[in-house]
């Protein structure tokens, strides 16, 4: 299978990878301009972009570059003056290894774009989904899938089981779930539910931000706006280390030796 190939089987299983790639090699560096590898997130390297002393580097900026879902020049330098033009903002590692050779090396995180799932065929239901074709967003239906790949559930059935789909999109680890409700309504459905304080933040409803929507396309815009600022203002869905920020890991990845 190709790297092309490989990329796109990935794209259509959303699994996040980085796509790497050679742009310039000095001698003696094993690797030539135009090698290429994809990087997961467990750590695994599919092609070929250096040596075994570099893999460590690649992987470990990599990885940085995929928490953060930033691009990177990643420069991977022997010890000693090595002459290569100056690039700003580029992510620099020495290795020590005895080979030589200087590498740069193209990390593009490829992240699958956000799912949305929405329940219910209701005019809010269908405008959701309309708009989230709009935004370049992954929309899920009734059925389709595993509801644990969703970054969002949004609930527009105005009635049938509100509570369980809740319930199994909390349990499932769903960071933002929507409830189309009344305020009144909504804290009923939530009565229902043992929720611990936790969970009860993860559920929005009334939902959406309160801009006086009133028709359904408006009340979707409301519902997107208020899952937009989640995803890029509150890291929804966002895959961090426990101990430690994107920032963080990206700056040990271009502060590392070997």
């Amino acid at each position: 299978m190709t790297i092309t190939e490989r990329v796109a089987q990935l794209r259509r299983a959303r699994t996040p990878f980085v796509h790497a790639t050679v742009v310039r090699a000095q001698q003696p560096a094993s690797a030539h301009a135009g090698d290429e590898a994809i990087l997961l997130s467990d750590g695994t390297i599919e092609g070929f972009v250096g040596g075994h002393c570099a893999q460590n580097s690649v992987r470990k900026a990599a990885l940085g570059a995929l928490q953060a879902g930033e691009s990177v020049l990643l420069r991977v330098l022997p010890d000693g003056d090595v002459h290569y033009p100056e690039a700003p903002g580029a992510c620099v590692v020495v290795n020590p290894c005895l080979s030589g050779g200087a590498l740069e090396i193209f990390l593009a995180p490829q992240l699958p774009a956000p799912l949305i799932r929405v329940c219910g065929s209701t005019p809010i239901a269908e405008a959701l989904a309309d708009m989230c074709a709009v935004l370049g967003y992954d929309v899920a239906r009734d059925g389709d899938g595993e509801i644990n790949q969703a970054t969002a559930v949004v609930i527009a059935t105005h009635g049938g089981p509100e509570a369980e789909t809740i319930a199994a999109a909390l349990d499932a680890g769903v960071g933002y779930v929507g409830l189309v409700a009344s305020k009144i309504r909504g804290q009923a459905i939530l009565d229902e539910l043992d929720l611990t304080e936790q969970q009860r933040r993860r559920v929005h409803t009334p939902v959406g931000l309160p801009i006086g929507a009133r028709t359904p396309a408006e009340i979707a815009v409301s519902i997107l706006a208020e899952v937009i600022r989640g995803i890029r203002v509150d890291g929804l869905a966002a895959d961090r280390d426990a101990t430690s920020t994107p920032e963080t890991r990206r700056e040990e990845a271009c502060h590392s030796h070997g």
